[in-house]
């Protein structure tokens, strides 16, 4: 059994996408238990729709309300109280499509960060011609430092080790040309860190790539770059790849990031997320649970803090 608790407040078209979603899901999975937060009416409606046998499987939480139904602080509350749900034992996971700024923030307060981690990234998965690609970050961290791309380094091959079982995984950094002295300051100074950096699970640092190297997958297998930098080239590969078609059509991920470095298992879905894609965001949360993910790449992660890092995950 997996407890996911689903924030229906969050994203663009909620709460109607959102609720599709955990219906698709709840469906699929007989044992996934979920725990929806939010508006009491929209839990509602998915009870409505489960079979009678399915409904004890689906419990709820009433989010505080702003007082506008598009209240910002509203909104978050969803996300916020998923988070909680976790933190006291509720459920093992949150699912959420709203703001990436909220959901980060919340789920670092709620949940803590581990030692050494200053900005918890969200990691993408991309297909690629050569199979999967760990693309990190996506949206959380927009103007990270070396010592932050190093860390992001650390738990992208982490988590491509643990989820993915990739031997010694390839670890690139993102820019916009492989020759010496290319990109901006942080491009052209991060190389001589990530270079000197102790790696897990046998990880070794591959030197620079480029947006080719994405698609291709045949340089890296987690790349390494700044969340605005991140978010831009995952929502534009997707896009291109829903248009046209994927590099390699049978090994489709989910469109849902999930956030590392912090003590729980917290996915992110699109803020224009379908029903479809909500679904494959809680099957994400759910086998990530029962892998026991987060808490393996946390021992693998937090056994390799240097001693000069500020364990409290400080700036």
């Amino acid at each position: 059994m997996a407890r996911i608790a689903v924030d229906l407040l969050g994203g663009d078209h909620a709460p109607a996408v959102v609720v599709d979603g955990a219906l698709r899901a709840s469906q699929a999975d007989p044992a996934l238990q979920l725990l929806l937060v939010g508006p009491v009416e929209a839990a509602d409606a998915l009870l409505a729709a489960l079979d009678p046998e399915a409904r004890h499987r689906v419990g709820t939480i009433t989010a505080p309300a702003g007082p506008g139904e598009h209240d910002v602080s509203r909104v978050e509350s969803g996300v916020r109280t998923a988070i909680l749900a976790v933190a006291q034992g509720h459920a093992d996971a949150v699912v959420s499509a709203g703001n990436t700024g909220a959901t980060v923030t919340s789920a670092a307060l709620g949940l803590g960060r581990w030692p050494g981690v200053r900005r918890p990234p969200l990691a993408a998965v991309l297909p690629t011609a050569a199979g999967r690609l760990v693309l990190l970050d996506v949206g959380s961290s927009v103007d990270p430092d070396e010592l932050t791309l190093a860390m992001h380094a650390r738990l992208g091959a982490a988590y491509a080790s643990i989820v993915h079982e990739v031997a010694a995984p390839r670890v690139g950094l993102l820019t916009i040309g492989t020759e010496r002295g290319k990109g901006d300051r942080l491009r052209r100074t991060a190389p001589a860190v990530l270079a000197g950096l102790q790696l897990p699970a046998g990880a070794r640092y591959v030197g620079l790539v480029e947006g080719n190297d994405v698609v291709t997958g045949a340089k890296a297998d987690v790349v390494v770059t700044d969340g605005f930098t991140g978010n831009v080239l995952l929502k534009g590969l997707e896009t291109a790849y829903a248009l046209i078609r994927p590099p390699n059509d049978g090994d489709v991920p989910p469109r849902a990031a999930i956030l590392l470095g912090v003590g729980g298992t917290v996915v992110v879905c699109h803020g224009a997320a379908t029903g479809e894609d909500v679904a494959a965001g809680i099957a994400l949360a759910a086998d990530l649970h029962r892998r026991a993910a987060v808490p393996v790449i946390a021992d693998l992660i937090q056994s390799q803090v240097p001693a000069h890092e500020d364990p409290r995950g400080g700036s």
